[in-house]
């Protein structure tokens, strides 16, 4: 046993060094793909795949934030992240007042911001938790800071899900309103918007009581964002 204790020693450091090179590796490689990013459409992501191989027919049309409805963007601000022009990336306050909630009441309630969402969704996966949750938020405060607020609801908007193997505002407006996202109203945005924390349990076709109720009480929100200029960092000033 004692002439075998050095080559194990040695073959622990080997395996501990090749684990900090391949970390190091996709570190580096994540964040270069990044920065390719701020340029290219996402070609996609591992919710897409996951659909796909669960016999989902990806529908998903790539579109510029100018082709996007000013409507859908306070939706999902109204909705989402009444914040997202003020942080950095990552709300702590947020994630401060739902650790709180949760030791007072038990219940677990979303602290994600619109960028830790597309970080998840570009970057990362579904599910993991805290293991998830620590990259999301480093990839979140990168992108806020490298891609800045446009291009980070620009890309939201184009790999959101909307159920039924629908990802983005393009494919989303054209299977639900018969529209482009460029035409969508006020209520069909709120509307679109109301299903976006769960999309393959909510429906818009028709939309049930739930999501009605919803979509009104973001409409109402929209309001309070466009005039406190709540979306001013993405639909600059008016």
């Amino acid at each position: 046993m004692a002439d075998g204790t050095p080559q194990k020693r040695i073959d622990l450091k080997r395996w501990l060094w090749l684990t900090v090179k391949f970390c190091a590796g996709l570190f580096v490689t994540v964040h270069v793909y990044a920065l390719v990013l701020f340029f290219a459409p996402i070609p996609g992501t591992a919710n897409m795949a996951i659909r796909a191989v669960e016999g989902e027919k990806i529908q998903r049309v790539w579109v510029t934030l100018e082709r996007i409805s000013p409507n859908l963007v306070r939706a999902v601000i109204a909705a989402e992240d009444t914040g997202f022009c003020e942080h950095q990336g990552v709300s702590w306050n947020a994630i401060t007042n739902a650790l709180e909630e949760r030791r007072k009441t038990g219940r677990t309630r979303g602290a994600s911001t619109i960028t830790q969402q597309t970080a998840k969704n570009v970057f990362l996966w579904n599910g993991g938790g805290f293991v998830r949750k620590a990259p999301e938020a480093w990839m979140a405060v990168f992108i806020d800071g490298f891609w800045g607020k446009r291009r980070v609801m620009e890309v939201y908007l184009n790999v959101a899900e909307w159920g039924d193997g629908i990802f983005g505002a393009e494919a989303a407006a054209r299977a639900r309103f018969g529209k482009s996202a460029i035409d969508l109203t006020e209520r069909e945005a709120a509307l679109l918007a109301a299903v976006l924390p769960s999309p393959n349990r909510y429906r818009l076709d028709p939309a049930g009581p739930y999501v009605r109720k919803q979509a009104g009480t973001y409409q109402a929100r929209m309001r309070v964002v466009r005039s406190e200029g709540l979306d001013v960092c993405v639909l600059g000033k008016r």
